[in-house]
């Protein structure tokens, strides 16, 4: 069963929803992790899109999947879905080696908001899920000289302007799926790098993270990194991860030269193991916690029952960092998945050095670490041969970029064997293809197919076509992302109201209300949205942007009676019953409060972590008791309200639990 990925939002993401890099030290903390954490920032996730068109509603649907196997292992790949490892089934045991998700459900949890739990995802380019986990992603087959079949998965990253292949292979005799994974800055400058791998385990009261480390770097929804022993620290064994109720992240801490890998151990010692060449070097543990909000989480996220942990590796020590890769480089590695079949009296055993030494003692014999480099070098040796034949298209951003370098004469940005194709193009590209071969931009804006750039070589195309046509209204829209990007607030301003005076439309009115209100006047915000509504009474996006920045402003009863004119399809919309639930309140009309906790109303891309909605059913029923018992809303009766109160299971996504 899936639900629809839905519409991309239209809306440019001008500022980030939440902001990612705000972190609290403890002593002690590397010196070179810290300027990591400081280096890379970005504006926000342009020139994506937001992926926010989802809902809750699944069927039986048909996805598009490679398949790579032999004897031992079936391997499948999810290429529309940023080329997943959907399953990695251990066949002569029958068990999946990842979590296996039994529908797809996205929610909000990814750079472009949806995100979807299960298998292995490949993060590249920034802190948070990668783009391209709901986009598509080119898929090749290549085949060695020996005969060996490769699956070959690449990409163009926009943020980084920089392609990236995956090289999967799975020799006949191996009970190890390789991944030769390779990321190339085409570029004269530096560029900030990430990349992890999220490997999604199946997680059970005896399961046990192992891994070689004696400390870790603690780092929760508190957003404070501490230093802690491994495995245990207050008196409990955290390598069990059912131990802890709240979610959380441990980064490891491998010392240099360690061989990295990191295993999940059921109760018999049996499980996955996922170990690397050394470029790879930091390794993960996350986990949802055993409190309400983490199950709900994973229940939202999937079906009940399908409890989940994620082991993971990264360039970095943590997830904070970005790397600085150096200009005209490449990076790769290669990794390897598969069965770890380990001695549970080891495993299970009160020494923790004895627990490692069992795993790293039998992936030794398994697969020896000098026999990691060598797979590396096969990998290696053709990973610039050009594919047999191509399976699936990616998006047509790479073709488009490699155009525009070959009319610039420019060097290719990337090897032969990445190839992009014309036949990738699509809608979202027209526009920029039309500015490319005509120097003119489209005076045209199709929301169906929302696309903009940020790339400096395309600011300088649009600037020149404006020198030639300076009453263009979608070139001085587009201008005015490009400007903010930059933090040239004042020249976006003046950009977008220059293609307002040339075009009354709704995208330059709301991009102006984004100004406002990070410049602090919400009621000006709010006036723009209402005239963008207007232009676009149907856009669901649009709407809940109102609705929020009306409630910011105070303009509760105004929403209210706006809410009442709304097409059905976004009256009824989970957000917008939300954003009216959180109006009423104010203005102590709790019927409608009262209605949406009865309807058990969905806010399908509820944010990760978030409590709004924790919020909003204490204080609706201290409100409650209040206007019945004639008391004042204070401490004292909140604190009974929790009591006597508990909130429902199904609207409570706290990941604070103690």
């Amino acid at each position: 069963m899936a639900a629809d990925l839905g519409p991309e939002n239209p809306l440019p993401p001008l500022v980030n929803e939440r902001e990612l890099h705000e972190v609290s030290y403890a002593e002690g903390v590397p010196q070179d992790m810290l300027e990591q954490i400081a280096y890379g920032h970005l504006p926000n996730i342009l020139p994506y899109t937001i992926q926010d068109g989802y809902t809750r509603h699944r069927y039986e649907q048909k996805l598009k999947v490679a398949i790579l196997e032999n004897e031992t292992l079936k391997a499948t790949f999810l290429l529309d879905y940023g080329g997943r490892l959907w399953s990695l089934l251990h066949k002569p045991s029958g068990r999946d080696l990842v979590t296996v998700n039994p529908v797809f459900q996205p929610a909000n949890l990814a750079l472009r908001n949806a995100w979807f739990s299960g298998g292995v995802e490949w993060n590249i380019g920034t802190i948070g899920h990668t783009p391209f986990t709901c986009s598509p992603m080119f898929a090749a087959q290549v085949t060695a000289a020996d005969g060996t079949p490769i699956l070959r998965l690449y990409e163009w990253e926009r943020i980084r302007q920089v392609p990236y292949q995956l090289d999967f292979h799975l020799p006949d005799d191996s009970d190890m799926l390789y991944v030769h994974a390779r990321i190339l800055n085409p570029h004269e400058h530096d560029v900030a790098m990430y990349w992890w791998s999220n490997i999604a385990v199946p997680e059970s009261e005896d399961t046990r993270v192992v891994v070689p480390a004696d400390k870790t770097y603690r780092f929760a929804y508190h957003k404070e990194l501490n230093i802690l022993p491994v495995p245990e620290f207050d008196g409990e064994d955290r390598s069990y991860t059912s131990i802890s109720k709240r979610a959380v992240d441990y980064f490891f801490h491998l010392e240099d030269g360690q061989r990295p890998w990191i295993a999940a151990l059921n109760g018999e010692g049996t499980g996955l193991v996922q170990t690397s060449t050394d470029l790879l070097k930091g390794r993960k543990l996350f986990l949802w916690g055993t409190g309400q909000g983490g199950k709900h989480w994973q229940d939202f996220l999937s079906e009940p029952d399908h409890p989940y942990l994620e082991i993971q590796a990264g360039l970095a020590r943590t997830q904070l960092e970005h790397l600085r890769m150096p200009a005209q480089t490449e990076w790769d590695w290669l990794e390897a998945y598969g069965l770890m079949e380990a001695d549970p009296k080891a495993i299970h055993g009160d020494d923790w050095a004895k627990s490692r030494a069992e795993v790293e003692s039998r992936l030794e014999r398994n697969l020896p670490r000098a026999g990691m480099n060598l797979e590396l070098e096969k990998a290696r040796s053709w990973q610039d041969q050009i594919p047999d034949e191509i399976l699936h298209m990616g998006s047509g951003w790479a073709y488009l970029e490699e155009k525009r370098r070959s009319q610039n004469h420019e060097k290719a940005f990337a090897p032969k064997g990445l190839i992009f194709p014309e036949t990738s193009l699509e809608e979202a590209q027209t526009p920029w293809l039309e500015l490319l071969e005509t120097g003119e931009f489209p005076k045209t804006f199709d929301e169906t197919k929302p696309s903009f750039m940020v790339q400096k070589e395309w600011r300088e195309r649009l600037e020149a076509s404006l020198a030639k046509d300076s009453d263009n209204w979608t070139a001085h829209l587009q201008l005015g992302i490009m400007q903010s990007y930059q933090g040239e607030i004042a020249k976006a301003k003046s950009s977008w109201q220059t293609s307002l005076n040339l075009q009354d439309n709704a995208w330059a009115h709301r991009n102006l209300a984004v100004l406002e209100s990070e410049a602090g006047k919400p009621e000006k915000a709010a006036e723009h949205l209402k005239k963008a509504q207007k232009l676009k009474p149907k856009l669901i996006p649009l709407a809940v942007e109102l609705g929020t920045a009306m409630l910011k402003a105070g303009q509760t009863k105004d929403w209210l009676e706006l809410c009442q004119t709304l097409a059905p399809e976004v009256k009824d919309h989970g957000r917008i019953r939300f954003i009216e639930a959180q109006a009423a309140l104010k203005e102590t009309e709790l019927a409608i409060v009262e209605a949406f906790f009865a309807d058990n109303v969905v806010i399908a891309d509820l944010r990760e972590g978030a409590t709004q909605l924790t919020d909003l059913w204490y204080d609706y029923h201290a409100v409650r008791l209040s206007q019945k018992e004639g008391v004042a809303v204070d401490e004292a009766l909140k604190q009974r309200v929790e009591k006597e109160f508990p909130i429902p299971e199904q609207f409570d996504f706290r990941m604070l639990e103690s």
